[in-house]
């Protein structure tokens, strides 16, 4: 197999990006890319750190991020699986970078920087649900606001109406595979809409 190893190379092969794939780029919330990420209640966060990178969904009832400042938002780390590796990530190294979906647009917005991990007990209890509030809340400094090409949303036809999901192993499949039956299965399956629906915050 040929690789690239080489930037030179990458580049001679791709060609320069046309002007409004670098028109584009923003340092922070302007109204237009701020309307927008307030109303997406999704995104991807991607983070790097000592033993590799981590993508993590990440989602809300209503925005998934809060702005704190035209350069800087706040994401509450509500319950989750306790595995903690973008959190480790973050405290390691900083660097994150988020994907914004809406359910219906095939526009994604993207956003890198730098995040950090905090406990404050204000900034916790202000993202308040249902009397509870996130362990720690991701605060991410924005170095920059771009939207992706819409062509990879458009190939995969994400938001056809078509649920593609028949015949798909389940979480309960796979955890009984990846432990020799021992935990997992139809068990696992039946009760995780009861877990989910106690522990959402």
């Amino acid at each position: 197999m040929k690789w690239v190893e080489d930037i030179a190379e990458l580049e001679a092969l791709y060609g320069k990006p046309g002007i409004a794939s670098t028109a584009k780029v923003a340092d922070h919330l302007t109204p237009l890319y701020r309307k927008w990420i307030m109303g997406s209640q999704f995104c991807v966060m991607s983070t790097v750190g000592p033993k590799g990178t981590d993508g993590s969904p990440r989602g809300d009832d209503g925005p998934v991020v809060r702005e704190l400042d035209p350069k800087t938002l706040a994401m509450p780390d509500w319950r989750g699986n306790n595995r903690m590796d973008s959190l480790r990530n973050i405290v390691a190294d900083g660097r994150i970078s988020l994907m914004f979906v809406i359910p219906g647009s095939n526009t994604v917005v993207r956003v890198n920087g730098l995040a950090k991990v905090t406990t404050d007990t204000e900034v916790c209890a202000s993202f308040e649900v249902k009397g509870r509030h996130p362990r720690s809340v991701i605060v991410i400094r924005i170095a920059e606001i771009y939207t992706q090409c819409a062509r990879a949303v458009m190939r995969a036809g994400l938001w056809s109406g078509e649920d593609q999901s028949a015949g798909l192993p389940t979480a309960g499949d796979i955890l009984s595979e990846q432990t020799d039956g021992a935990e997992g299965g139809a068990t696992y399956d039946d009760a995780w809409g009861a877990r989910a629906a106690k522990t959402m915050w």
